[in-house]
């Protein structure tokens, strides 16, 4: 099906390979709508044609029609249940998880805060490599571009919510909630590039200052920032070896978190 504005809808671009499967789905339930529109405003049309007073004479009058009325009691349960049948089978794709992925990223939130670790990865101190934002630095996520990446979404505290804008997609990640198939998706990232990441669930009083940036990236430099981090580098420093701007461009902290007045904002690379 064609991705260009117009037969999205008004449906953004997503950028990913499961936003597509969401999109297609989205304009073929507009087009089933159109139809379904112009198939109502052609009866009425017809109506108000046909039946258009010709005389003072009264027309005869029908109290019921059992097969019109057998008709407009099917036809609205065919629409809804294949409607709900595309529904299922794209959200069953959107969420599926694969045996195993390409790249697997834990993403810690708390207030008001996201912390990224990457598990496969063993920094200088031993521990794997993870990325933190503070008070005046927003946290950038690093992902590569065409390979499968699993998210393992975790909570300190509260409900917080995981969105990035340009995935189509949010999870809501409820505490206490061990890494389970709630808590974790996948997504296969197909255009570069650099786009903000909010909390999309009212967690507290800073939660409007809860944003992130992802970082999309080729999957060769992917790998060398992976290394850079592991040598001692902090993710700044490893975004510019690859030839990335080391700080967010996509959002920036809020004034008051630059003031330092978010205590919970911890620092870290």
């Amino acid at each position: 099906m064609p991705n260009n504005e117009f037969w999205r809808f008004g449906w953004p671009d997503g950028i990913t390979e499961q936003s597509q499967d969401m999109r297609e789905l989205w304009t073929g339930s507009v087009i089933a709508a159109l139809i379904v529109g112009v198939g109502v405003w052609g009866l009425i049309l017809w109506s108000v044609v046909r039946h258009r007073k010709r005389s003072d004479e009264l027309p005869k009058q029908t109290a019921y029609n059992l097969p019109l009325e057998i008709v407009y009691t099917i036809v609205p349960f065919l629409i809804i249940a294949g409607l709900f049948f595309f529904t299922v089978v794209v959200q069953d794709r959107v969420q599926k998880l694969s045996d195993e992925p390409d790249e697997t990223i834990a993403v810690n939130a708390f207030k008001w805060n996201w912390q990224f670790v990457y598990p496969e990865t063993t920094g200088e101190d031993g521990e794997p490599v993870s990325t933190i934002g503070n008070s005046s630095e927003i946290p950038i996520l690093v992902l590569p571009t065409d390979r499968t990446i699993r998210f393992e979404v975790a909570s300190a505290d509260v409900i917080h919510s995981f969105w990035v804008p340009e995935f189509l997609f949010k999870l809501d990640v409820i505490p206490g909630n061990e890494n389970g198939r709630n808590n974790v998706f996948e997504v296969t990232v197909q255009e570069e590039g650099a786009y903000v990441g909010r909390c999309a669930e009212l967690c507290g009083t800073y939660h409007a200052f809860m944003n992130f940036e992802v970082r999309a990236v080729s999957g060769d430099d992917y790998d060398a920032y992976l290394d850079a981090r592991q040598s001692g580098m902090s993710t700044s420093e490893a975004l510019e070896e690859i030839g990335q701007p080391g700080q967010s461009t996509a959002t920036t902290p809020f004034e008051s978190l630059q003031n330092g007045n978010v205590d919970q904002q911890s620092s870290g690379g």
